[in-house]
């Protein structure tokens, strides 16, 4: 059985986790815990660039408009706007594309405020995905983690860890955060992998809005530049576009297209946790994802002939 191969790479990788790879193209589908809620990391913004492309395609937005982001507004993320020294001034659709791109969180809480949390709600809904939820901004999330881990908020604990006596002492500090009320899906923005493949299969279908919007999205996901997770499964000759997300010592997620040179197409949505208490060391690799998604999508190919 091809669930009982995915849950073996699954635990001989020392994790948990939940697959769900769907033929965009026929009615094929491989599942595996595809129903369990759990933290979607960055994968969720997605759903995000979907809302801001539909809102400029129906005329409710400009994407030549121009935002100005100043360091002071920052939100923290380890790449993109976030590490700037001085402000700057650029597009909402390169906003977008550092979003996706590069996973830019600064640039994520500039378009959640924009297109706002109830919109994407509302869409989502209307596409029979409502447990794709978001809790609110990046920044939100993080001084919620902050403020459960017993700081008064993200900042302080970021330098409380910056300044620890020890590196072991810094892990104590951010495995208190891994286990906060704030990271359990509920609190914090989460999803399930069969409801993120359902998505990019309507993206990849026109069927998540009007399709210039669905093209804007797919184009996005196309130039994603953390290709380590799904595509680690395949050859060169195949083709991924997705969005990675990870909380290091708790989630680490992929979602994305897979594309075969004689025009076969699957949607897949991989999310893994460690077996065991969370740390911030986790103890299995990336590859795992790759390889549960090549299952997958063997599977049904091997069905499709």
């Amino acid at each position: 059985m091809i669930e009982e191969r995915v849950e073996q790479a699954f635990a001989e990788a020392g994790c948990r986790g939940s697959v769900a790879v769907l033929d965009i193209d026929r009615p094929g589908r491989v599942t595996v815990n595809d129903g369990l809620s759990t933290v979607a990391a960055s994968t969720f913004k997605i759903a995000v660039a979907l809302e801001l492309f539909c809102q400029a395609t129906e005329g409710e937005l400009d994407l030549t408009e121009r935002v100005r982001l100043s360091p002071s507004q920052a939100t923290p993320g380890g790449q993109g706007f976030c590490i700037f020294d001085d402000d700057v001034e650029v597009s909402l659709r390169d906003v977008a594309r550092m979003m996706v791109t590069i996973s830019d969180n600064t640039a994520t809480d500039v378009l959640i405020r924009r297109v706002s949390v109830p919109r994407i709600h509302a869409r989502l809904a209307e596409l029979g995905l409502d447990r794709i939820r978001l809790a609110g901004t990046i920044r939100q999330e993080f001084d919620a983690i902050g403020l459960d881990a017993g700081f008064a908020g993200w900042a302080e604990m970021e330098r409380a860890m910056r300044g620890a006596g020890s590196p072991r002492d810094a892990e104590l500090i951010w495995e208190r955060a891994l286990s906060a009320p704030s990271l359990r899906p509920g609190r914090i923005t989460s999803a399930t992998t069969g409801q993120m493949a359902r998505l990019l299969r309507m993206i990849w279908r026109d069927e998540a809005g009007p399709g210039e919007a669905c093209a804007a999205v797919r184009s996005l996901l196309g130039q994603q530049r953390l290709t380590r997770k799904i595509a680690a499964g395949f050859g060169d000759e195949v083709r991924v576009s997705a969005k990675s997300g990870s909380v290091p010592g708790c989630v680490s997620n992929d979602v994305g297209v897979v594309h075969f040179p004689d025009g076969s197409r699957f949607a897949v949505a991989v999310f893994t946790r460690p077996i065991g208490p969370p740390g911030p060391r986790v103890p299995y690799g990336d590859s795992v994802i790759g390889t549960v998604a090549r299952l997958g999508v063997e599977h049904l190919r091997r069905l499709g002939r």
